[in-house]
């Protein structure tokens, strides 16, 4: 990647046009009080692995994040095993364009986890505030008091480490078969949880998903403990006969994000925001290091999912 950023701005911006097409799921005009508010935006790092942490950081201001939601996990950006060698190189990175660190996704789900608790520790030192953690998976032959007691007594020791060295874990709620697919095992893994160090990593997608028009009801119960918060979305389609769930550009979808952004306000959240591009993009989508399109479209599909994010919650300025 050798373009400068002037050269660079104008590529994203001219091959945005091309991904502005296609209906929008949401009322521009839904917000409140636009400008006061702006939404602190930061992407997720898995859609840029194929850059280095130098190119990535630079890619990233260029299209106008707040910064980077980096991954530090098992083939993501940074290898918990060498957290204390390479994470201070990627956060260097992000300083010399103006990315402060703030949040980082990991996988871990217990404190006997070595590499893990290291790279928290690592991530603490050099300013980040906020990570995601790890599934608990269900044992199958266990029962849901079983599964869940065993999910939250680990949550609760992460917590509890999490309030030592001074960062906020937040649990995904995530469709399919892991623990809080349903969200009221994370509202019973947060019970009595202070919201500084232990929440929700609250996905709507994945609450459409499970909760269909529910899913109100689960943000309600856990609206105390929200953050921050991954923005996607996805549509259902008919595929050999069978239901299944299509990731799609945002606002393409399914997801009501007029009445979420409207609920977020009315609880007074002002999440920071991981924005996942989980649709097709020639492999960045699924975190790999070398992808089968030029990278001009998939930083365009950022800037264009990125610019209609801001409109979606009001920001007057973008």
């Amino acid at each position: 990647m050798t373009m400068n950023r002037r050269d660079f701005g104008k590529l994203a911006l001219a091959g945005a046009a091309g991904f502005a097409a296609g209906p929008l799921a949401f009322n521009a005009s839904a917000a409140s009080k636009p400008g006061d508010d702006r939404l602190r935006v930061y992407v997720f790092s898995k859609h840029l692995q194929f850059l280095n942490y130098r190119d990535m950081s630079e890619a990233t201001a260029d299209l106008g994040f707040d910064g980077l939601d980096l991954t530090v996990r098992p083939g993501g950006h940074v290898e918990p095993a060498r957290a204390e060698e390479d994470l201070p190189k990627a956060v260097e990175a992000m300083s010399a364009h103006g990315l402060d660190p703030k949040m980082f996704v990991s996988r871990i789900t217990n404190v006997d986890d070595k590499d893990g608790i290291q790279s928290l520790k690592t991530a603490a030192r050099l300013g980040f505030g906020y990570y995601r953690t790890g599934y608990y998976k269900p044992d199958k032959d266990g029962g849901l008091r079983e599964n869940l007691t065993r999910s939250v007594a680990e949550f609760r020791k992460l917590a509890a480490f999490n309030k030592k060295k001074g960062l906020h874990g937040a649990y995904q709620n995530h469709s399919g078969q892991s623990i809080g697919s349903y969200v009221t095992d994370i509202v019973e893994m947060l019970e009595g949880l202070d919201s500084r160090w232990a929440g929700c990593h609250y996905d709507i997608r994945h609450a459409t998903v499970e909760g269909g028009t529910a899913w109100p009801l689960g943000l309600r119960y856990l609206k105390s403990h929200i953050k921050t918060v991954p923005i996607k979305d996805f549509r259902w389609i008919k595929s050999d006969r069978k239901w299944k769930v299509e990731n799609v550009p945002l606002g393409q979808g399914m997801v009501d994000f007029d009445r979420y952004f409207k609920l977020l306000r009315s609880y007074d959240i002002r999440p920071l925001v991981s924005l996942h591009l989980e649709y097709d993009l020639g492999g960045a989508d699924h975190g790999h290091r070398e992808i089968t399109i030029p990278q001009k479209e998939v930083f365009a599909a950022m800037k264009r999912d990125l610019t209609l994010l801001h409109r979606m919650w009001g920001d007057s300025a973008e």
